[in-house]
């Protein structure tokens, strides 16, 4: 459990550490997180994130196991509209995508493209396929579900558990426009 691992954006002014295993590691084929993903992209610098298939891969962390080492005055929240209920987390230094938070959430979803490849958490389900027009190009190496499903919600409700029920509050630097 006391083990950590430092993650950081492209240009390394933001650095992230994480504590121990993740809550889930997944892809998620949302409309919003394709959105986002692409509207991101052409920031100044940005990067695809998506795999080659469309998926937005993500480590879920407690948010008490994700500390900030460095460049936390780069690190702003995008919006797909005023009124979401999910932010996107970058870090404006070089517009790195670094983590996705719903609100009220107790949970981060760190995405894996900070981890250097051979050390990147390998992923376990990809969720939300029923927004795809057409799942069946995805491959089948791990569960491909519709939705998501009572072991996704259950993890995440132990980590809570775990947590004391708590939800700490991150604060950003400011907002940016994609």
């Amino acid at each position: 459990m006391s083990e950590t691992t430092q993650v950081g954006c492209a240009c390394g002014q933001t650095r992230l550490e994480v504590k121990g295993e993740p809550i889930l590691v997944s892809e998620c084929l949302c409309d919003s997180c394709r959105a986002a993903a692409d509207r991101l992209a052409v920031l100044p610098g940005g990067r695809n994130i998506l795999t080659s298939y469309g998926a937005t891969p993500c480590a879920e962390y407690r948010k008490d196991r994700v500390r900030i080492l460095s460049g936390k005055e780069h690190l702003k929240e995008f919006r797909l509209s005023p009124d979401a209920g999910t932010r996107r987390v970058v870090a404006a230094c070089c517009n790195t995508p670094i983590f996705l938070e719903f609100k009220g959430a107790h949970w981060l979803s760190v995405y894996l493209h900070l981890w250097p490849d051979d050390s990147r958490p390998k992923s376990e389900i990809r969720t939300m396929t029923g927004d795809l027009a057409d799942p069946s190009g995805l491959p089948g190496d791990i569960p491909n579900l519709k939705s998501h499903n009572a072991s996704f919600f259950a993890k995440l409700f132990w980590a809570w558990a775990g947590m004391g029920f708590r939800n700490p509050k991150i604060e950003l630097a400011g907002k940016i426009d994609a």
